[in-house]
């Protein structure tokens, strides 16, 4: 079925079914938001000492379908890793892999994506209703992984409420750049005291188009050879197939609830430029030659996951609340060298969290909680570079704020244990992280704030145990079994001002790393690559992420705003500059909405980065240029239509943190159409 045909008869179908119900008013819009990955007791974003991203089920409706880093990026403080079209996870701050911790509803993915940047993310954005992003260390509240950000992938497959009538969302698009389309659809209905959910998403895309050759000037010219004869086209082997599809129940009563939901992902997609060699020798007339071929790889990822999620609202003494939430997941990822059965990776386990909310009094809230985790990981193949290993993790810890009149602190500990059980060692580390923090309102519009922590996070399997070529960073690993504790030392400060037209957020931070654990080149070859050793060194990091928003002009529902958002990190070792560190970037958009029509016009500029570690090379600077013009046929923002297109001006593109940006650039000129609707 053609993107045209699906997404015209999805629609048709979508406007015809919907006409009634839009002669209803439109919900009220909530505008105090509560973050609630940030502590287990209710933090508006506005009176946050953290820096907080939020997106919403509507701006992930208009988003660009996509992994999750990619649709991520571009927000102050946050890039992808963009491994091609199927694998890309959140960079934060510059930081990335076992230093972000992406979430599911709170609880850790259970998957592989943080051990290589080929591995995908185990959940898509077209599931979730909410996306909540913590820039910078977080280890408190979710552990040592958490020591770069969170990511939190917010679903409602264990519904929290029973609605009175059945709710839910259906988004279909097609896209031109890859012949895309995607098509996501959830709902939930009460039956009595018992509310279900079913949901899912199919996403499938070709190759995608790109304004010049994948490999870039400077790789060539690094090569020795001159860049001549360069032709754009498509960016080989980059397609992807995704679907998920998961189920929920729950008991929802006056007290709280009690919930069940299973969720199964099946997906396979493209790694470009990760082709594998095979060598095989034919006898001539006058002597031998040796023929290579190369394998495109692709890779199939599975997972069947399940997840208990309960919350119990009650007096119980000096606590007003029990929430607790655990997930069981079975993951399998194979990839494949052509038609032939590679490597796998192997990841299974539970992961558990307990929350007890304090009452609150006199401006007091606070929690404690338990969290545990155990995963098996094995690997198989010739890219097995790390041993099978159990992994366990014990962690009790401690939130704690109080809110005065125009003033106010906060602080939190947690005690980790994690233990790491491998074929060819074992390892137990045990490390305490802490946080304090005071703020100042001194009027309804202001917010100061200023935020102290110390975090520490143990190795991961890879940094203490891989030995052997790791394809995906052209690199042949080697691990180092007596790595300490990473630790962190940050300081940010945080200003946030508002008032009905002018919203203003401003984060200044800086980081000190003891014992920063880092990939470094030694200078050797082993199977025709380089050896990258992983040691410790000192690192310091330090940036800021801003952004405004003014609204210039509001008359009848109707309004036009005004939207900046600039970043910058810069980060440094004792060994020099770290690897794929972003360079800034800064954005202006202009907003136009109305009733029925809607529109979006973003330039935004990435600046270049010549600060480059050995073995990288640098990247130019970029601007791009997107639009996007929505209409809602009745006036009602649950149902919308919309036309949205992505780097107009066909501009070369090459984010510097990704490993492919010398050979992978990210898609040309795009136009997508869509229709979302909300029940």
């Amino acid at each position: 079925m053609s993107v045209r045909v699906l997404f015209g008869a999805v629609s048709l179908a979508a406007l015809s079914a919907a006409a009634p119900a839009f002669a209803e008013e439109a919900p009220p819009h909530d505008v105090s938001e509560v973050v609630i990955t940030a502590a287990p007791y209710a933090v508006q974003a506005e009176n946050m000492t953290a820096s907080v991203a939020v997106v919403t089920r509507r701006d992930l409706d208009l988003a660009p379908q996509g992994g999750l880093g990619d649709v991520l990026a571009g927000m102050p403080g946050l890039r992808s890793t963009a491994f091609g079209a199927g694998a890309s996870r959140p960079v934060v701050r510059g930081l990335s892999g076992p230093r972000v911790l992406v979430l599911n509803n709170g609880v850790g993915m259970i998957d592989a994506s943080a051990l290589s940047p080929d591995h995908q993310v185990a959940s898509d954005p077209g599931e979730a209703e909410r996306i909540e992003v913590l820039r910078g260390p977080s280890a408190l509240a979710y552990g040592g992984s958490a020591i770069g950000g969170v990511v939190n992938v917010i679903d409602e497959r264990i519904p929290t409420h029973a609605p009175a009538k059945p709710e839910g969302r259906v988004n279909v698009s097609g896209a031109t750049v890859d012949d895309s389309y995607s098509a996501s659809a959830a709902v939930r209905a009460a039956a009595g005291p018992l509310v279900f959910s079913l949901d899912g998403l199919k996403r499938e895309s070709k190759d995608y188009e790109i304004p010049v050759p994948a490999e870039s000037v400077r790789q060539i010219l690094s090569e020795g050879e001159f860049p001549e004869g360069r032709k754009s086209g498509k960016l080989e082997n980059s397609a992807v197939d995704l679907e998920a599809y998961g189920a929920g129940v729950s008991y929802v009563g006056s007290k709280g609830y009690l919930g069940l939901a299973v969720k199964h992902t099946d997906t396979k997609y493209g790694v470009p430029g990760h082709s594998h060699e095979h060598g095989h020798e034919e006898e001539d007339h006058d002597h031998d030659q040796e023929h290579e071929e190369e394998a495109p790889v692709t890779i199939g990822l599975k997972q069947t996951r399940v997840d208990l999620r309960g919350e119990y609202d009650g007096d119980m003494g000096p606590f007003a609340k029990l929430r607790f939430s655990g997930g069981w997941a079975d993951y399998k990822h194979t990839e494949f060298e052509g038609d032939e059965v590679g490597t796998r990776f192997m990841s299974d386990g539970l992961e558990g969290r307990l929350e007890l909310v304090q009452a609150e009094r006199s401006g007091w809230k606070g929690a404690v909680g338990l969290q545990a985790l155990r995963r098996d990981f094995d690997a198989q193949g010739d890219e097995a570079y790390v041993p099978k290993v159990r992994i366990t993790e014990l962690g009790a810890f401690t939130q704690q704020r109080v809110d005065k009149d125009g003033w106010g602190y906060e602080g939190g500990l947690r005690v980790d244990n994690r233990k790491l059980d491998s074929l060819v060692g074992e390892r137990d580390f045990t490390n305490v992280s802490g946080s304090v923090g005071a703020f100042l309102t001194p009027t309804e519009n202001w917010f100061f704030g200023l935020a102290l922590s110390r975090n520490a996070r143990a190795p991961t399997e890879a940094e203490l145990f891989a030995q052997g070529p790791h394809i995906a960073t052209r690199g042949f690993e080697i691990g180092d079994p007596d790595l300490d504790s990473e630790i962190a030392y940050s300081l940010e400060a945080t200003i946030h001002y508002g008032n009905d037209r002018l919203k203003a957020d401003l984060h200044l931070f800086a980081a000190k790393y003891d014992g920063f654990i880092d990939a470094r080149p030694t200078g050797e070859e082993e199977d025709g690559l380089s050896v990258f050793a992983y040691q410790q060194t000192d690192a310091d990091f330090h940036g800021f992420e801003a952004e405004v928003s003014y609204k210039l002009w509001e008359h009848d529902r109707k309004s036009f705003t005004l939207e900046g958002g600039a970043d910058y990190v810069r980060g440094d070792t004792d060994l020099g500059a770290p690897a794929r560190i972003p360079p800034y970037s800064v954005s202006v958009r202009g907003i136009a909405d109305s009733p029925h029509w809607g529109g979006r016009l973003e330039v935004r500029q990435v600046g270049k980065q010549t600060r480059v570690a050995e073995f990288e090379l640098p990247t130019d600077s970029y601007t791009v240029l997107n639009a996007r013009v929505s209409y809602k046929p009745y006036g009602d923002p649950r149902l919308e239509l919309y036309v949205d297109g992505r780097n107009l001006t066909d501009a070369e593109v090459r984010e510097h943190t990704s490993f492919l940006k010398d050979i992978a650039p990210s898609p040309g000129r795009s136009v997508r159409g869509g229709v979302a609707w909300r029940f």
